[in-house]
């Protein structure tokens, strides 16, 4: 799979996961760390192959997460003869009564605690290994704290329990606790959160039909490999969608409206190359590993109710490009009031964004990477 030797996480998290007897976790981890595989490795250690029912529980805050961490089991459990990976995501419909034979669950908390205690699908009590990935999503989606809180409530006390998330602001690490018994934990630094291989640039704009221009030129005086273009609303990305198609640019759109399997599909389709460009709201701001994403755009910086920073989409956003250490560039398109909030980011993270002047191919053409 291209390990040659593990990242930090990989190289702190493993020897306690692996631990005999088991020892808990609760691990502070960027996306793009090497986490999942890490603790996919934890799980498929823990698996017996000739049992045919549940043993590994991972929960997910989005179905796209849980798809990727399921393909992550697949591709690095090929060798584990006989063990099987099951979604427990919306629209996976499994009739009452069937006896599920697969050894590892991967699901959303909504739909994991329907298999669990409405449907009867699983029963919780043989789960040697509990996983519950970016648990600071978890916590900001409405009723996931909660059921995340009543499914571990069921697990046996010798399961093993593990706990991950990019950022700890308290209510996370509140959550983390209740949810974790005795855990080890590995914490970051505050200034290891920033995205070092990463270099961010903002450029300054009148109106959106101007960021569209100073995104064009941008995207024709770099090599690209991949784009992913965030805006802060539907309206904006599809508007931002058809301008860029009717320029004859392949882009796709990924927005909250669509089908399971229609989401699945489009990022297939991006992951596969198809689209160059992939157009979305927060929705896919974590979790979405696409190796060959270079470049990151912010249509609209990312803001909270109170229209201040907000920082973590932030950091999930541009941690989509520079994976596993790779050089990635960062791109804000900013009207001149949005000034303040950019500089609230660059004091937040502690790195510099340097403003980029978009008629000026040459400065443009001196980017790459």
């Amino acid at each position: 799979m291209g390990f040659n030797r593990p990242s930090k996480i990989q190289e702190m998290a493993l020897p306690m996961m692996l631990a005999h007897p088991p020892q808990n976790l609760i691990a502070q981890s960027q996306s793009g760390t090497g986490k999942t595989a890490a603790f996919v490795l934890a799980m498929l250690s823990r698996v017996n192959a000739l049992e045919l029912f549940p043993q590994c529980l991972c929960l997910a805050p989005t179905y796209e997460l849980a798809l990727q961490t399921g393909r992550v089991v697949e591709r690095m459990g090929k060798f584990c003869v006989d063990v099987q990976v099951m979604y427990a995501i919306r629209g996976n419909q499994i009739p009452r009564g069937t006896d599920i034979t697969k050894q590892i669950v991967i699901g959303t908390p909504g739909t994991v605690l329907d298999w669990c205690f409405k449907r009867r699908l699983i029963d919780l009590t043989k789960i040697r290994v509990f996983v519950l990935d970016e648990a600071d999503v978890m916590i900001d989606t409405q009723g996931f704290s909660d059921q995340s809180i009543r499914i571990q409530r069921a697990l046996p006390s010798e399961c093993q329990m593990l706990l991950f998330s990019a950022t700890f602001e308290d209510s996370v690490w509140q959550f983390a606790e209740r949810i974790i018994p005795d855990p080890n934990v590995i914490k970051l630094r505050k200034e290891e959160l920033t995205l070092n291989n990463i270099r961010q640039y903002y450029v300054l704009c009148r109106d959106r039909k101007d960021k569209y221009q100073a995104l064009c030129n941008i995207y024709g005086g770099i090599t690209i490999g991949q784009a992913i273009i965030f805006c802060q609303t539907r309206r904006n990305a599809k508007w931002l969608t058809v301008e860029m198609m009717q320029d004859g640019h392949q882009v796709s759109l990924l927005s909250g409206e669509l089908t399971v399997d229609q989401r699945a599909s489009i990022i297939q389709r991006f992951r596969d190359g198809k689209e160059k460009v992939l157009i979305t709201t927060n929705v896919c701001a974590r979790g979405i590993d696409v190796k060959q994403v270079t470049i990151v755009v912010n249509f609209d910086l990312p803001v909270n109710q109170a229209e201040e920073p907000d920082y973590e989409t932030y950091l999930h956003r541009i941690g989509r490009t520079g994976r596993f250490g790779k050089k990635g560039l960062a791109f804000n398109m900013i009207e001149l009031d949005k000034l303040p909030l950019l500089k609230k980011i660059q004091d937040h993270f502690n790195s510099s964004i340097k403003q980029l002047d978009p008629e000026d191919m040459d400065e443009i053409e001196k980017i790459e990477y």
